[in-house]
């Protein structure tokens, strides 16, 4: 597929709420540097805006940050703001909250209930805009998140906030934010390589909820990026197609519901359109079935 014929839109729509987006987006963290958060090389900023402005071109609706992304000279927030704005009309920005990180850069204790305005008014002045989309809440270990779900109900219903999700979650944490608010969306890290989320994914489906994978690429390899030896399977795969082990595993979740949505993130131009031809990969149920059979005990 050549890059000009890529669309996000080939991969399909999903009404996040009342918000009609691509099952494709666009991950934000990497935009920022070479590793995730403070390690690594900062990203060159003018690449990094061409990067989100060629996601716009090519149907990207559905954007995925957080203000606690940033590196040692980047933030993820800024990079969209000097990039997209005035904004498309059909373009959704979802952030999450909950974590925290100081000035320099060093993690803090997670959000109080009653800090979580700070952090929802922190995004917006960041991507200048006076609400947001969505926004997902981050559990940071906690068996129940009532208090602060019910902390950004009541921003939602000030209208700083469209839509809620979470991210991180269990089962319970979901039943937990419904009974107070309708949740759009569930972010939890699942992928080839981590299984382990495949309960979460039935549960959206069976509520309607979409689903949205983390570290799809990355795997076990998770903010470090895709940094272990490929599995023999994903090679096989992607030689039949002629495709690239990237492309696989985005497909492979794409495959797994009209309700899951990727969100790829990169700070590469030609990976970008690569992962947006990932739409129309259509894997075979063998070829499934061959990916499903992999090790994931292996290191």
């Amino acid at each position: 597929m050549t890059s000009h014929a890529v669309s996000a839109a080939a991969s399909g729509t999903w009404l996040l709420g009342d918000l009609t987006i691509n099952r494709i987006g666009f991950g934000a963290m990497r935009l920022t540097g070479s590793a995730a958060f403070h390690q690594g090389t900062p990203s060159n900023r003018d690449q990094s805006i061409a990067v989100l402005r060629r996601a716009v071109e090519i149907g990207v609706n559905h954007i995925d940050t957080a203000a606690f992304y940033f590196s040692r000279l980047r933030s993820a927030n800024e990079l969209i703001n000097s990039a997209l704005t005035p904004y498309p009309d059909d373009l959704v920005i979802a952030t999450k909250v909950g974590p925290a990180r100081d000035a320099s850069g060093e993690w803090a204790d997670p959000a109080r209930p009653d800090q979580l305005r700070g952090q929802v008014e922190e995004n917006l002045r960041q991507l200048g805009r006076d609400h947001l989309d969505v926004v997902n809440l981050r559990i940071m270990g906690q068996d129940n998140i009532s208090e602060h779900f019910g902390a950004l109900a009541e921003l939602r219903d000030a209208g700083l906030v469209r839509h809620l999700g979470i991210s991180g979650a269990r089962p319970e944490h979901l039943t937990q934010a419904q009974a107070i608010a309708p949740v759009v969306c569930v972010q939890n890290p699942y992928g080839i390589d981590m299984p382990s989320g495949k309960q979460m994914l039935r549960e959206c489906a069976a509520r309607g909820i979409a689903f949205v994978p983390f570290f799809a690429i990355a795997g076990k390899g998770r903010e470090a990026g895709a940094v272990q030896a490929e599995h023999d399977e994903v090679r096989a795969v992607a030689d039949a197609h002629g495709v690239s082990p990237a492309q696989v595993r985005l497909a492979w979740i794409l495959q797994h519901g009209a309700h899951v949505l990727a969100i790829p993130g990169t700070g590469n131009p030609a990976h970008l359109v690569a992962n947006m031809a990932a739409g129309t990969l259509q894997l075979a149920e063998e070829e499934l079935q061959l990916l499903d059979s992999i090790d994931r005990s292996a290191p």
